[in-house]
């Protein structure tokens, strides 16, 4: 309805309706995810947007640390804004930096294994080394394996040393629905901005995702109002979402994540989040027993990292034997699952996120890679 509906969402005086049901939205979600109801929010098209919308206030905040206003002058003339991250930054958080004028390659990687866990002593030194205020990019839930940096010491080193906290959570800010895995996600209420997206496990579709900010009226300085005087003034006692982030054209996205918010509730997506998590574990179990399968990284949430490992098969041919067995999987389409590569090993990462997923489903995924691996070439 609201894609065919050419009706102008993100303004009350076009959409009460619409800014009504965001409003609501935003508020079960903060609800759901643990968060501050204090927290300014506003709908994006897509986690990228989400994590633009959180990175473009965290560089306000710092341009007016440094007395610039960078919404209305830029950034000429400032020095460069000090980006810091675990090895588990998203490709997505860097496409905002780029767009942001803060450089894809901005943001300085403090890893202390190849996996890309975060090392915490290293940024401790370095937050201490910069001359000003800096901004900490930590993610909940890696895309590789599904780990997450301890978003809880990230808080507590920006706290020291008066810097901003951005936390990517793209599917794994889901683990604070859960009282068992909410531990994943400690922290996150302390964080200054934080992101998540709906077309994962709420279900719906692509164009949904979430940005929250602690200081709402940042989120006005950093996108709004623009002045034009056919558009509402910088006074209006309304919300409106146009002024809350990048977009100004938006299509009344509210309503299907109101939908499944309200089909399904608090309950019901626990319930969610922790099947899969069993799921992901059951995989996790079939890997470790399968004597010619071989799993990367431990299980945190719903990622499972694992390869195709034979007996004889020598290594330096085990990336390109598993890279095959990707495209063979696609290609067959009984099952789905990606492939990436992990501390220099092509692996399969399937994220069992879908609410039809079932034991059923797993037991054929880990049958279908080893019937297709028998018949590899040579």
């Amino acid at each position: 309805m609201t894609s065919l509906l050419d009706q102008a969402g993100g303004l009350w005086l076009t959409s009460p309706f619409a800014t009504r049901a965001e409003t609501v939205v935003l508020r079960w979600l903060k609800d759901l995810f643990g968060l501050p109801r204090s927290y300014g929010g506003v709908l994006t098209p897509s986690a990228t947007f989400a994590n633009l919308t959180g990175l473009a206030c965290a560089r306000q905040w710092w341009g007016e640390r440094h007395g610039a206003d960078v919404t209305a002058d830029g950034l000429a003339g400032l020095p460069r804004m000090p980006v810091l991250a675990g090895g588990y930054i998203h490709p997505s958080s860097r496409k905002a930096l780029l767009t942001l004028g803060c450089g894809r390659d901005g943001a300085r990687v403090f890893a202390r294994d190849e996996a890309g866990r975060v090392d915490l002593e290293a940024m401790d030194r370095e937050l201490g080394r910069i001359d000003g205020p800096a901004v900490i990019v930590g993610n909940a839930g890696e895309v590789n394996a599904g780990d997450f940096d301890p978003i809880d010491d990230l808080a507590d080193l920006a706290e020291r040393h008066g810097a901003w906290l951005h936390v990517d959570g793209a599917f794994g800010l889901f683990a604070a629905a859960s009282p068992r895995l909410s531990h994943l996600v400690k922290g996150v209420e302390r964080a200054h901005s934080v992101t998540s997206d709906g077309h994962k496990w709420l279900n719906v579709p692509y164009e949904s995702g979430f940005a929250f900010v602690r200081d709402p009226e940042l989120m006005g300085r950093t996108f709004g109002p623009w002045g034009a005087a056919y558009l509402p003034a910088e006074d209006d006692p309304h919300v409106n979402y146009n002024c809350l982030g990048p977009e100004s054209s938006r299509r009344a996205r509210a309503l299907p994540i109101w939908a499944t918010l309200r089909a399904y509730g608090r309950q019901g997506h626990r319930e969610m989040v922790e099947r899969h998590h069993d799921l992901a574990l059951r995989l996790g179990a079939i890997v470790e027993e399968a004597p010619d399968l071989e799993l990367l990284a431990p299980v945190r949430l719903c990622v499972v990292c694992f390869r195709y490992r034979p007996p004889g098969v020598p290594e330096e041919e085990l990336n390109a034997l598993n890279a095959w067995i990707g495209q063979e999987l696609l290609a067959d389409g009984r099952v789905y699952a990606g492939t990436t590569t992990y501390r220099g090993m092509t692996a399969l990462r399937p994220a069992i996120l879908n609410w039809r997923t079932t034991e059923a489903d797993i037991d054929l995924l880990a049958s279908v890679v080893r019937e297709i691996a028998a018949r590899r070439p040579g």
